[in-house]
Formats: C-alpha cells, structure tokens, sequence
C-alpha cells in the first residue's frame, strides 16, 4: 500500500509532517522515518527546486494566467471552491487580502528571526498521557509515562526547546486526573506507583528551570505556569503532609535551631514547589563559571595556608551549597547535555563533602566524651539525602560512573535468562592537576555513595516518605553491587568506614545515634559483604554497630555491643509513626543472618553476633527466623553439622521460648516442636538442660504433650543411638517434668503425666494420686473420664471406676439434654461398675440419679443392667452369682422410680410449649415412657393414671388428647375424676380425686422421687403393690 508522505524542514530540523497512514503516536511513524533516511542517503535522488514565489516571479501574465487555470482543472474538485473565493477577494478593493503586501509562500520556509524547532504532535502527546493515566498504572502504562520523561530528558539533552514544551504538555494532563480530585475528597492518598510519577515529574521541572542557557522570558512563563499549577487544590504534596518541615532549597546547609518553631507559618509545599524555588537560582555566579567551565581550576599557593570558602588546602575549588541543590546543578547540566561540566562540579561537591566531614570530625573530638555520657544526641541533618525528591546521592553517583562506563558490544549482550549484563566500568582519572594519582570518577563515586548513605537523618514523616527512603537506599545498594571492587576501591572503601564509624553524632555508624535516625541495617549488609574478603574485622565491627534499633528501646543505647545491657523492648507511642518499621526489623535480621552464616565456625565471632541479636532484636518471630537459618546452615545435608552454629541456633531458639511463654502466638506449637528437634541434634546434654529448666520455656501441657513425648519417642532414641544409661537418665527427667507439670495443671496435664510413667511404678503410684487430689476441686468430668478409659485401658478397672464415680459427681445432665456429648461416657461408667459387680453398680446409681435427669439417658442404663448379670468382669477374689437383678429390689428400684419420674417431669415440661408439629414425637416418647412404667410391678396402673391426669390437666390441646386416646386407650376401669368446682375435686371415687387434687395443686414435683414418693401416689390411689412386675394388674 502507497502512503502519501509530506515533511518541512527547517535548518536541519523537521518542523512539520503528514503522513496518508492515519497513526496516532507521539513518535514519527515508519514511513515518515523512511523518507527521511532516504532524504539523508541519497540527497541526489530528491531534485532541490526554488521557491515556488520565486518561480512565480519569473512568469509573465500570460504564463501565470495560464498555470492558476491548469492548477485549478487538475484539481477542480479540491481547489475550486477555494480559488473563486480568493478571486472575488482579490478583485474587491476594500478585502483585508488586498491590504498585506505580497503573499504567503509555504516552500519558502521561515524567516531567519522566527524560532525554529523540531515537529511535535501535541494534540496526540496530550492523548497518549491521558489515555495512560487512565489505565491507573495497569497494562504497562507506568512503563510508557517513564518512557515519555525520558523522551522529555533525551530532548533536553540534546537541547531541543520541545523537551519543555512536552513537559508542559505531559503536566497539564497529569493536573487534570480526575483521581486526584478523588484522592482529596476521600483523604486517601496518592498510589505509590503514581506518587513516583510525579516525583519524576517534579525533578523533570527544576532540571528545566535550572537550564544555565535558558532565556530569561521563559523562566518567567515556566514560573507563572508552575506557580498556577502549585495553587490548585489538587496538587500533590511533595511528601504527602501538611505539616512539611524540609529546608527551602535554596537555604544553606547548616538548618537554624528555630527552624521548627516557625514551620507552621510555612505554606504547604507541593511537588512544583522545588522547580518554583529552582527559578530563583543563577548561574552567574564568577567562582561557578570557573568550576564547570575548566578542569585545571585550582587556588593560587599563596592562599592556601588559611581558611577559605572557596578551596580546600590542597587549592581544589570547593561550591558551598545546600547539598541537594547543588546536585540539582549537576542534574540539570547532565540533562541539557553538558556532561563534562556537570563531572567538574560533582568533584567540587565531593571535595566538599570531605571538607564537611573533616570538620565534623574534628567537632566530634571535643564533644566525644559528653555525648557518650549522655548516650543520645540531636540530629543535625533535618533533611536526608537518601530518599530526598531530587535525589541528590543518586544523581552525582550516575555522574561520575557515567564517565567510566565500557560501551563494549559484550556490555550490550543478553544473557540466556533474558536478563541484561550488569554494566562494566573502568577507572578514569580525575581531569586536574591537584588530585592524587589513584583517584578515579569511579572510587569518587563509591566515595560519595557511601557518604550519603552513611548520613545520619531523621525518619521523615508519612508513609511514602518513609518507604522512598527505603526504596532509594535499595537503588543505590543495587547500582553500588555492580562495582567490582579492585585494590583501588577496595582503598576507597576502607577508608570511608572507618570515617563512617568515627563519625559521631554525624554519622549513621557513629558511637552516639539518635533515637528516631534512620536505621543502618541495609546498608551495612553491604557493607560487611562487600567488606568481609578483605578485612573481616572491620567488616564485623560495623556490622554490629548497626545492628541497634533505638527507636524500639526504652532509652537511647551506646551503640557498643561490647557493653550488653538488655532493655525492655517497647514500641513507642510516637509521631509521627515508624510505618515501615516492620521493614526495617527484617532488614535487622537479614544483617543478623549474613553476620551468622559468615561466622560460622568461629565460636568466638559466633558469641559476638548472638549477644548483639539478643540485645537489639525484639521480635520473637524474627529471633525464631534466625534461629531456623542457623540451623539450616548447620545441618548441611551433604556435609557434617557444625556444633558452634548449632548452639547459636539452640541459644537462639531458647530466648523465643522465653519470650513468647507469656504471650499469646499462633506459631508457638511450631516454635516448640522446632526447639527439640534443634536440641536433638545438638545431643543428649542439650535434651536434658531442656527438660530440667522446662517452667521457664514452656508450659505445662506443652512440656507434657510435646517435649517430654517428643523426647521419649522411639524416633528420638534411635536418632541419638543412645545407651541405656542414657535412656534412662533422659527417661528419669522426662518423669520428674512429667509430675512437676500434672502438680501444677492437674486438669491439663494429668494424663500425659501418667501415660510418662508408666513404666515406673512409683512415678505412676504418684501420677495417680496427684489425679485423686485434684478430682474434687479443679477437673472437669470429661478430664476424670478420659483418665477414667485410660486406667480401664491399662487394666486398672477399681481405679477407672473410682475415678468415673468423682467424674459423676461433676456432672448434671438435664431432662432435655438427650444429645449431651457425656452420655457415653455416663453408659460406659455404668456398664464399668456393673460388669465389676453389685456392690459398684449400688455405688454408682445413687450418682447417676442424682447427676442425670434426662429420661431416655436414665431408661437405657436400665435396660442395660436389667440385660445381663453384675460382675462379669472377673475380678480376682470376688464371686459371680450369674443372676440377673430385678427392678423392685436396691439398687435397681431406685434407678426405677428415678426414671419413671424423669419421664412424668419431661411430659409435663414438653407439654409446656409443645406445637402441633411435635405431637407425633411426644406420642412416641409417652410409648418409650410406658415401656419404662412397665418395668416396675403396677407400672401399667401407673401409666394408666398418668396419662388420665394429662387428659384433666391438658384437656385444652383437643387434637394432642385426641391422638393420646388413640394411642393408648380410655383408662376408665379406675372411675371418672369428675369435675373441679369451687376449687375442689367432687367425685364419687375420693382416692382418685385426692391424686388428681396432688397433681392438679402446683405440688407436684418428680424430679426427686424416691419410693416414698411412688407409695403415697399408690395410697392416694388405692392401689396395693402386686406381686413381681411380670405380673398385670
């Protein structure tokens, strides 16, 4: 497919194009590239023509008469229109076309006075930006937005003045998110992906603001317009509160010590406020011309001896700045493509710093011996460079590795995993006179690295503050691990820790930190890394320097791990809160674990490491972290256990036991098991310090339940091929926890203690009698009854009984209670004492009639003992008669007449709130009723006169009634109750009316019924016992 393509150019610049494809992009599309290059590589085939005015000019009428009429037939359709309306313009005197001089000629190009710049799409620009803040950081679009800032940084690189005009564009899309309209109204705040955005957007602006050729006129409209976006209500803040406390960024480093009191006058500062600021710099200044415009600018000698704000003592030009601006100098010299300048004032900066450094150490001297009396000290950087929106420490870092970077095609390579090769870096010297022979942009830029990193700052405030700080720390880490550190680096490197450790109350390492600084963790596990190869003792004591986590005691420490004093861990109530503690305790325990599997093998390291872990890590999940680590390095699969780490990790996995026992933890089962598997593999001593200090790591049920049986399973026998001396001793120890813990939790620990010893008679006598003690006052039934099965278990049937009897008298099972989880229990208690024999079965029943009341429980029992004949069990000594016992003699009659009242007092419970729906269930419950009335002798005139009296009584619920008489009968061989008037029972039967009076009177009450009870319902109905219960009436 042909495509028609058009392109202007203007001295050396596309100005303009068109292209027939119809692709929307901010970039040129194929086949404007094309024509391009084919305009660049083959000049001669694209024929060069004059103006076409200047063709025009050379026409006569009759020739220009005749060109306006060929024009207009070959494109009749297109140009008609247009072409009448010029005419009739052209032949009216009063038209505005006849009052301009000359005509417009679009081959002529533009006049040598008009601004010539390279063609941009600015409508498909806006587009593009608001199609990807649409997406919200989905689908790639972060990727795309950071692709277009780089866009906007290559064009101001290579000077193009679109490089502000796409800024402009990108940011005027960026202000009308409606997100941000959202994220106010909700007071949420900005997502961390688009927070980053416009941290990047803001560093853009004051790299444009801070052009050292821009023009005067712009940076007064890049102002205005920053200026109008900073006062909308929607504009982000630079670090996401209002009560912002950061330096201006033109003040000077050293901050006034009434900073803070006046910082609730200060305006709100947004994300444009730096750019806004940035525009009140200048590069005018005579001793900056001369930094970035030479390399060889150097102080005469003859000032060299005495102080000066300008050079240091070796004559090398100093810039004394607020640090993050100045490296916003240099970022914006990169960006406008002036990388040697921008290299001339890092080295400036750095020497500097180094100047600073010095000094501050020198303060430190005086004031050593004060502030480690006092242990604390203030911060004296308000601001950090790490985590700061310029990102001062990143930007001169790039700067000067930048200059050292091999552009080898091998550097260029991809690997097999699709990863790009870390790039390589060579030493460059530095360009002056004055720098010693070793020093490269390369150890200048470790230099810097380290000494911005190793700054001591406050903790800033909010969450995305905090996390940036984090985030950063982590970029420069990473960029610093693809230096490969040779002698000279090596150099560089010592030499700044050891400054970095002297530093005092200026340094993240030094002696004295404050409580809220920035903790060092992360850092110093580079540190120590990269360290250890060449001076592991070095490495080693700036590790443990930076173990501490002040901000988590209750008073500042030393920071001197070789003076232990363990402080109550707390987490202090304060603002702003620490929202990236959590990250910041498992970076401590990374450095922890790096320290430990370095140490490994050396005892004396290894001590050192878990004094400062125990000292400076309260978080016992982190503890029990390290503690798993240790021991996954020393237990190599492939190799032999190292004994040393072993015993750190057993140390380790001590304290978490004594800090979590009197806490509430989900993994503390797992913590335990763990704990005896690690002192199983340090070896029998080990399991016996254990089970001998086990009140202090554990509780009871846990040192009965998990490590006396963990230790005295077989599994663990075999695992340490024990002897039998210590078998025995492991077992006498596992004995004496075992009835320390059932002393002291009986409830919990009684039966782990007896299942502990029972292969010591003594100890089991013992166990047992602990649980005797403890049945009347702190156990439960269902514990006594679990003990209860375990003795019968073992062949101890008395005691099982003796001990189902204490359980019963815990119990009380209601009427309605016929699901009641004890219920097998109290059955299999009783089928215990009847197979025991008729002295155990009259023992218990008195309990069983005391402690159950629900019928159906009660009626099954009987049945049960009514089947089969007591003392089956064969207990030595003791005779079986083999009869079976009858219901109307002890102890059965009571266990009887217990049931029959049961029933008569869940009939009339049930019929209380009973529903038509339930009326088929209760009539099979009065059939189970009647099966249990039958059992005693006049059972069947009992439940003749029960189900009588319900008839009287519930005469209300006719239809239930009605199924009772269908169910059972008219009763009526006993005479009629008759009628009740005036409070009395009239009728010619008076021993039936005084039983229904009884029933009817508000006495009756069968929940207590003993034999008396049946013989005064028997007189008030005239009846007389009959014979057996075989027998019917």
């Amino acid at each position: 497919m042909t495509y028609k393509v058009a392109i202007s150019f203007d001295r050396c610049k596309i100005t303009s194009v068109t292209c027939g494809c119809g692709n929307k992009d901010i970039f040129y599309c194929a086949h404007v590239v094309a024509l391009s290059l084919y305009r660049i590589r083959k000049p001669d085939q694209v024929k060069l023509r004059l103006p076409i005015s200047e063709t025009l000019f050379q026409m006569n009428r009759d020739q220009l008469q005749k060109f306006v009429q060929y024009l207009i037939t070959a494109h009749h359709t297109e140009v008609l229109p247009t072409a009448q309306k010029l005419a009739d313009e052209i032949l009216s005197s009063n038209s505005e076309i006849n009052q301009v001089h000359g005509a417009p000629d679009p081959t002529a190009g533009a006049s040598i006075d008009d601004e010539n710049c390279w063609h941009l799409d600015e409508e498909q620009v806006r587009e593009q930006v608001k199609l990807f803040l649409s997406q919200g950081g989905y689908y790639g679009s972060g990727k795309q937005l950071n692709s277009m800032f780089a866009k906007v940084r290559e064009m101001l690189r290579m000077r193009d003045s679109n490089g502000a005009r796409m800024l402009t564009l990108i940011t005027e899309q960026f202000m009308a998110d409606p997100r941000l309209s959202l994220w106010r109204q909700q007071g949420t705040g900005i997502t961390e992906k688009c927070r980053q955005l416009w941290d990047e957007l803001g560093a853009l602006w004051v790299c444009v603001v801070l052009n050292p050729h821009c023009k005067l006129e712009e940076k007064s409209c890049w102002l205005r317009q920053l200026r109008k976006w900073g006062e909308m209500d929607v504009c982000p803040l630079e670090d996401g509160n209002y009560g912002n406390e950061l330096p201006n960024i033109t003040n000077a480093l050293t901050q006034s010590s009434g900073h803070s009191q006046d910082s609730l006058a200060r305006p709100r500062r947004t994300v444009f406020t730096r750019a806004i600021e940035g525009c009140d710099l200048h590069w005018q200044d005579s001793h900056l011309q001369r930094i970035i415009s030479s390399d060889f600018y150097v102080s005469p000698s003859y000032q060299r001896d005495g102080e000066s704000l300008l050079f240091n003592s070796q004559g090398q030009p100093l810039w004394l700045e607020h640090v993050p601006t100045a490296c916003a100098r240099v970022d914006a010299l990169r960006s406008h493509g002036y990388p040697r300048e921008a290299l001339r004032l890092t080295v400036a900066i750095i020497n500097t710093l180094r100047l600073q450094q010095q000094r501050q150490l020198e303060i430190y001297k005086h004031q050593k011996k004060e502030l480690l009396q006092r242990g604390a000290t203030t911060i004296t950087n308000l601001e950090g460079w790490v985590g700061h929106p310029l990102n001062p420490i990143g930007c001169l870092f790039l700067t000067l590795t930048e200059a050292c970077r091999l552009e080898e095609e091998n550097c260029l390579e991809i690997s097999d995993a699709g990863d790009s090769k870390p790039p390589a870096y060579q030493h460059v010297p530095v360009m002056t006179g004055s720098q010693e022979g070793d020093e490269s942009y390369l150890s200048l830029a470790l230099e810097v690295a380290l000494m911005g990193m190793g700054q001591q700052r406050v903790m800033p405030e909010g969450l995305y503050a905090q996390d940036k700080v984090c985030r950063n720390e982590e970029q420069i880490i990473a960029r610093l691990q693809d230096l490969e550190l040779d002698p000279v680096l090596v150099q560089t490197l010592r030499k700044q820790c050891i400054l970095l450790l002297e530093g005092g109350p200026f340094s993240g390492l030094g002696e004295v930190i404050h409580r809220e600084s920035v903790p060092m963790h992360t850092f110093a596990k580079y540190l120590f890394s990269a360290l250890l190869p060449h001076d592991a003792d070095l490495a080693y004591k700036l590790a443990l320097r930076a173990m501490r986590l002040p901000v988590l005691e209750t008073t500042a420490p030393s920071g001197d791990v070789t003076h232990p004093h363990h402080l109550v861990s707390v987490v202090p109530s304060r603002y702003p809160r620490w929202f990236t503690l959590g990250h910041l305790e498992s970076q401590q325990c990374e450095l922890a674990s790096t320290m430990l599997t370095a140490a490994k093998g050396d005892m004396l390291r290894l001590r050192t490491v878990l004094e400062a872990i125990q000292k400076n890590i309260h978080s016992s999940s982190l503890i029990f972290k390290l503690a798993q680590d240790a021991f996954k390095i020393a237990t190599p699969a492939d190799s032999n256990s190292d004994t040393t780490l072993l015993n750190v990790a057993l140390e380790l996995g001590l304290q978490v036991m004594r800090m979590t026992l009197s806490t509430l933890n989900w993994r503390r089962r797992e913590m335990v098991r763990w704990l005896v598997t690690c002192a199983t593999e340090v070896g029998v001593r080990a399991l016996v310090s254990i089970l001998q200090s086990w009140y202090s790591l554990f509780t009871p049920t846990e040192a009965t339940s998990i490590v006396a049986a963990t230790v005295m399973s077989h599994n663990t026998i075999l695992r340490l091929s024990l002897d039998y001396p210590q078998r025995e001793e492991l077992a006498s120890c596992a004995r004496t926890l075992a009835l320390q813990c059932a002393m002291k939790d009986p409830q919990n620990c009684a039966l782990s203690a007896l299942t502990l010893c029972e292969k010591d008679h003594i100890a089991f006598e013992t166990a047992y009698q602990i649980v005797i003690d403890a049945a009347s006052t702190g156990m439960t039934y269902t514990q006594l009854f679990t003990i209860a099965r375990y003795m019968e278990h073992r062949g101890y049937p008395l005691r099982a009984f003796k001990l189902a009897s204490l359980a019963m008298t815990h119990l009380n099972l209601a009427y309605n209670q016929d699901t009641h989880p004890a219920i097998n229990d109290v059955l299999w208690a009783c089928a215990l004492s009847h197979s025991l024999g008729k002295n155990e079965l009259a023992a218990i029943i008195p309990l069983v009639v005391k402690s159950v009341h629900c019928a159906t429980v009660l009626s099954d029992i009987l049945r049960r003992c009514t089947m089969t004949a007591p003392g089956l069990a064969g207990i030595p000594g003791r005779r079986n008669s083999g009869k079976l016992m009858s219901t109307d003699k002890a102890p059965l009659r009571q266990l009887l007449d217990a049931t029959i009242s049961a029933y008569i007092n869940t009939t009339h419970s049930r019929l209380t709130h009973i529903s038509p729906r339930h009326y088929g269930e209760f009539i099979e419950f009065l059939s189970k009723a009647r099966e249990t009335f039958l059992l005693a002798q006049d059972g069947h005139i009992q439940f003749a006169q029960f189900i009588d009296n319900l008839k009287q009584i519930y005469k209300g619920k006719k239809k239930l009634m009605l199924l009772v008489r269908e169910r059972f009968g008219v009763w009526s061989q006993h005479g009629d109750l008759g009628e009740k008037k005036e409070g009395k029972w009239r009728s010619a039967s008076p021993p039936l009316a005084e039983a229904a009076l009884f029933w009817s009177s508000g006495c009756y009450s069968f929940l207590d019924l003993t034999i008396s009870h049946t013989e005064r319902i028997q007189r008030f109905l005239g009846h007389k016992p009959k014979g057996n219960h075989g027998e019917k009436g």
